[in-house]
């Protein structure tokens, strides 16, 4: 059995970690260096480093963050946010990342995952996918993808848009639940499970989780590999050994040998 994957979400403005609720209402909590090292030694599996204003504000990433991550945490981390081309993915990866996420841009222009995968191969492409329940027929699964940190809505189906970004040449789609975003009530298993069930590549549950049940819930009841964290570890409520601790007991397969 294959393990499944713990991530920890920082969600970076102005140089430091931010949290809000259903992508409003953000407050700063503190450094992404110094957060990062900290889950990376206290065994999370990989990290996601998200600028979320950068596309918005139609600026490219902060390659010195990057940078200065790669020096301190030793284990895979993805970056997204204000990605604009194919060089921009290059400088993500050789300032450190493993992989690099396109969401905004993806949609935007959707041949980016396919360069990114031809050049830099698919496992360092994946795909940041912000979705919200609708009852819009022109919706046929019932999710619809927005972008912009949740301002724009588009007219992608989310489980159409998955399907296109595999064969597009994604490795991995990171799965937002926008109505779920740091509630803390847990992920949206519907929304989670029709893209998990749409496609081949690995599925992200992401938005929501607010206990280690929570996670259990998710990585048992949908085909998703990995379901990433921000609230419940940022807050202190749960730190890493317990999230993983309490998914063994639930009989979830993870790695515990840090």
């Amino acid at each position: 059995m294959l393990n499944k994957r713990v991530i920890v979400c920082l969600d970076v403005r102005n140089g430091k970690v931010t949290k809000g609720i259903k992508f409003e209402g953000n407050v700063d909590i503190g450094d992404p260096v110094e957060m990062g090292r900290a889950y990376a030694e206290s065994g999370v599996d990989e990290l996601v480093f998200y600028d979320i204003t950068a596309s918005a504000e139609g600026r490219p990433i902060d390659l010195e963050m990057v940078r200065r991550v790669a020096a301190e945490v030793f284990i895979p981390f993805s970056v997204g946010g204000g990605i604009r081309d194919e060089n921009d993915m290059r400088a993500v990866l050789l300032a450190g990342a493993e992989k690099v996420s396109v969401n905004s841009l993806a949609v935007r222009k959707p041949q980016i995952i396919s360069a990114g995968a031809e050049i830099y191969g698919r496992q360092c492409v994946v795909l940041g996918m912000d979705v919200r329940r609708t009852q819009d027929p022109a919706f046929p699964s019932g999710l619809q993808v927005v972008v912009k940190g949740g301002r724009e809505p588009t007219s992608f189906d989310a489980v159409d848009w998955a399907r296109r970004a595999e064969d597009l040449g994604a490795g991995e789609i990171c799965v937002n639940s926008i109505d779920a975003d740091g509630t803390k009530e847990g992920y949206d298993l519907l929304a989670t499970r029709l893209i998990a069930d749409a496609v081949e590549i690995p599925v992200i549950a992401s938005g929501g989780a607010g206990t280690p049940a929570h996670l259990a819930a998710v990585l048992k009841q949908t085909r998703a590999e990995a379901a990433l964290v921000a609230s419940m570890v940022h807050y202190g409520t749960y730190s890493i050994p317990q999230i993983k601790q309490e998914l063994q007991r639930h009989g979830v397969a993870v790695r515990m040998d840090w």
